[in-house]
């Protein structure tokens, strides 16, 4: 230990104060220091009692960052700490009687408390006694009884004055005045105190004076002196010359606090020597302090000391009475009764909070403070030895720092998720019979951080939406959860960059941030896409933000919007398609067969053919599920060559969509009969504005192609022109030429000897057409409502042109052909020039009819 003292000078008024500072620091198992001050009583508000930052070492910063303050328990607070300054102040006056009494030293304890980390220091104000009470009496004026009979010598005790001041400054010298026949004799006492006594120095005579008054001053030693006085008022008697004698000069008795009022706590006993009225004894309580006086009485016949009020061993562990016993002449003794309190264990332990942490974070490192506690209990011995503990299963632990000092700290992991607050009870007991205990409840809240990432309520997803759906529609919601608090709970929903068929996975789908609900981008067509799949990131508002993913799967379902689509039989608007039923057709013969597809899917796709109009319903019919077209009896010589039906494709959907297809049936044994029935069969034709202009598009290309080998072919004509004239010119003979099987008619043609063919030709030449088709299936005849003619071949034939004069020659034939047709096509745009063959096609015939058209 290292003392200081700082000796300094301080004005209050009318007198100049000494402040003592004494500090000394103790070094305890937390940081823990004990600095000492003295200052005198009275001193004004204000006023300085010590640099505490210098003297502890402190920084002024580190008294506002720790958020100093100064603790005194239940105690009143005298002193206040001045943190822009560092230095304790006078709080409230002090006044060392009030507060000690006669107790010395007097001090003041109280702690300093600094946080972040925590601290405590212990502090001490030694309060030092002023001359700021004068000695006074309990009574002005006593009166004696004094007979005249008495000797010299004889001994009258005065009553001693008393002085709250301690020290130089309490009670130092006793005067009496005047001295004629009394003087004053002070006797020194074991417990520091002096007995005043009144000797008798010269014999008293009644006869001349029969009442005698002193004057007793009491003078105390301070600066100034102070003094206070009782009047002695003596009244002489006749013979009394026995004064009353106690048995013992000193007595001593226990007393257990808390005892009942009315127990008697000891006996005192005096005689005298005297008869009568001389010799009866009055016992009487005298220099005692009015606290004891309060708690005890004395029977004045026989002398029992009993208990008046309560005794609490925590105020008085011991008192002293001064009793007087007095006889009726006026002679007197004294003793003293020292009383000792024996402590019960009536008080419980006082748990005083010194600081507390009401927030800790739940990543807090072990041993962290939570709470520092100053435990008191007034009791003495065991009665006050506390012994301190906490509730069992959390993860704190009770210390105990110093002597009555206490902390609570975390010794394990914090989980917010487990347990975001404790209540902790710290109960503290003494080890008294019985052991008295007291308890305090420490709520403390476990503050958040992010340690947890965001959990879907699912490991995956699937859901599904109608296609054509509007864009923008809600399909479903994903859902994370985050078992951290506030903000780190906080979760954001991210769509995760992928691509669904090379396209950005965004162009489908989009997800809210906030709720998490899926959107759709686009309208879905099932027929396009029927599934697929992406992820969304939970991503939490932590720092740094923690997330996870989850795989989502969109299933389109289909919706019936799609009609059925007829493959066969091709429906055209230039020509017709007639399907050829022999008369002698059985029952069940098949016709021709619808075939449909519907790309929907599931039943939107199941397709069902059912004949909605016929020429003739008894004749036909269709089946319902494969769309084949039978004859339900048989055909006889009255009905139609002309059969007209309706069939309606439908599928199953809801609602069911539907096509129709119209079939034309020929019911007939031979060609020429069904061209005459078909000849006025009109069709309905609309007119597309696109199909002229592909039209001219085609002509244009074709023009050119026929100019480019027009210059061709009379460069080439040119050219053999010019050799023919060198063989003419070289006198050589011209054999001509004739290709093989070909004969000459009229020395021009190119025809076959033996070839059979007719013509097509409508009535008006205007409308005249050839057209080079593939040949059909037996039963399907190629119809234009413009022609009256057939062209049929009536046996098997190789083409005439087998082998042409040169390919220009070919090249321009068919321009010349295509270019006349495309001609027609455009003056008579919505009729079809279509010739009928029925196995082959015409060949030479056909191009030089075309070029004779291109003449005309």
């Amino acid at each position: 230990m290292s003392l200081f003292h700082v000796e300094g000078k301080m004005s209050d008024r009318t007198m100049t104060r000494q402040v003592l500072l004494f500090i000394s620091v103790l070094s305890l198992s937390s940081v823990h220091g004990q600095v000492s001050y003295s200052i005198p009583e009275e001193m004004a508000k204000g006023s300085l009692v010590g640099n505490i930052a210098q003297d502890l070492g402190l920084d002024i910063k580190r008294l506002k960052s720790g958020k100093a303050r100064i603790y005194t328990g239940d105690s009143a607070e005298y002193i206040e700490l001045n943190k822009e300054r560092g230095v304790l102040l006078i709080k409230e006056r002090i006044d060392r009687e009030a507060l000690c009494e006669q107790t010395t030293p007097c001090a003041l304890h109280f702690q300093i408390i600094l946080e972040n980390p925590m601290e405590f220091y212990s502090i001490t104000v030694e309060i030092t006694d002023i001359n700021d009470n004068p000695p006074t009496f309990e009574k002005n004026e006593i009166k004696f009884k004094i007979s005249e009979s008495a000797v010299n010598g004889a001994k009258f005790v005065l009553e001693r004055a008393m002085d709250l001041d301690v020290g130089i400054n309490g009670l130092q010298s006793y005067t009496l005045k005047p001295t004629d026949n009394f003087a004053l004799k002070l006797v020194n006492q074991a417990d520091g105190n002096k007995k005043v006594e009144m000797v008798l120095q010269k014999p008293l005579d009644r006869e001349k004076h029969e009442d005698v008054t002193l004057v007793l001053t009491a003078v105390d030693g301070g600066e100034p002196r102070m003094s206070g006085t009782m009047q002695i008022l003596i009244t002489i008697l006749d013979v009394n010359d026995n004064a009353p004698i106690f048995t013992q000069e000193f007595y001593k008795a226990t007393v257990t606090e808390n005892a009942p009022k009315g127990t008697v706590i000891t006996s005192v006993s005096a005689s005298d020597a005297d008869h009568g009225s001389n010799g009866k004894i009055t016992y009487s309580i005298t220099n005692t302090l009015d606290y004891v006086r309060g708690i005890i009485e004395v029977n004045e016949d026989n002398g029992e000391i009993r208990l008046i009020g309560n005794i609490d061993y925590e105020k008085t562990r011991n008192f002293q009475i001064n009793l007087r016993a007095s006889d009726d002449g006026g002679l007197t003794d004294s003793c003293k009764v020292i009383v000792e309190v024996v402590d019960t264990n009536d008080n419980k332990p006082n748990i005083n909070i010194m600081s507390k942490s009401n927030v800790i974070s739940e990543d807090a490192k072990h041993g962290t403070v939570v709470t520092m506690m100053n435990i008191q209990d007034p009791d003495s011995g065991e009665n006050g030895k506390v012994q301190c503990s906490i509730n069992e299963n959390i993860p704190f632990a009770m210390k105990s720092s110093s002597n009555n000092f206490f902390t609570v700290v975390t010794d394990s992991d914090l989980d917010r998720e487990r347990a975001p607050e404790y209540n902790i009870s710290v109960t503290c007991s003494d080890e008294g019979v019985p052991s008295l205990s007291s308890s305090v409840t420490l709520t403390l809240q476990i503050s958040d951080v992010n340690d947890n990432a965001p959990v879907f309520e699912r490991s995956s997803y699937e859901a599904y939406i109608i296609e054509n759906n509007t864009p923008g529609l809600s399909i479903f919601t994903v859902k994370a959860r985050d078992a951290d608090w506030n903000q780190n709970a906080r979760v954001s929903y991210i769509l995760e960059d992928s691509s669904v068929n090379g396209v950005p996975v965004s162009s489908y789908v989009s997800v809210s941030a906030d709720s998490g609900v899926v959107h759709s981008v686009r309208s879905f067509d099932y027929e396009q896409i029927k599934d697929f799949q992406f992820r969304v990131k939970a991503q939490d508002g932590g720092s740094p933000p923690l997330s996870s993913n989850v795989t989502v799967k969109i299933m389109i379902q289909d919706q019936n919007d799609n009609t059925p689509q007829v493959l066969y039989p091709v429906q055209t608007s230039s020509s017709l398609v007639a399907e050829m039923v022999p008369r002698s057709a059985d029952v069940g013969y098949l016709v021709t067969k619808v075939v449909a597809v519907d790309v929907d899917s599931g039943q939107n796709a199941w397709l069902s053919y059912k004949l909605q109009k016929a020429t003739d319903r008894a004749l036909f019919e269709v089946g319902l599920q494969n769309g084949e077209i039978r004859t339900i009896r048989q055909v006889n010589d009255k009905d139609a060559v002309k059969q007209r039906l309706t069939v309606v494709v439908e599928d199953n959907g809801q609602p069911s969509r539907s096509a129709t297809v119209n079939v034309n049936v020929a019911v007939a044994d031979s060609f020429p009969e069904v061209l005459s029935e078909f000849t006025d069969f009109t069709h309905d034709k609309d007119y597309n504005d696109n199909l002229t202009f592909y039209l001219v598009l085609a002509l244009a290309v074709v023009s050119f192609l026929f100019i480019t080998c027009l210059v061709v072919i009379i460069s080439v004509k040119i050219y053999r022109w010019r050799q023919s004239r060198v063989l003419y010119h070289s006198n050589l003979p011209v054999i001509p030429y004739y290709p093989p099987r070909y004969a000459d008619t009229l020395g021009t043609g190119t025809l076959q000897h033996v070839y059979n063919y007719e013509v097509c030709r409508t009535t008006d030449s205007r409308k005249s057409d050839c057209k080079f088709v593939r040949p059909c299936s037996q039963n399907v005849l190629i119809m234009d409502p413009s022609s009256t003619g057939t062209m049929q071949r009536m046996q098997s034939e190789q083409n005439i042109l087998d082998e042409p004069d040169s390919p220009l020659e070919v090249c321009y034939i068919l321009i010349i052909i295509f270019s006349l047709k495309i001609r027609f096509s455009v003056v008579y745009p919505s009729r079809d020039f279509t010739c009928f063959k029925s196995n082959t096609y015409l060949q030479d015939l056909m191009v030089r009819h075309a070029l004779h058209s291109a003449n005309m």
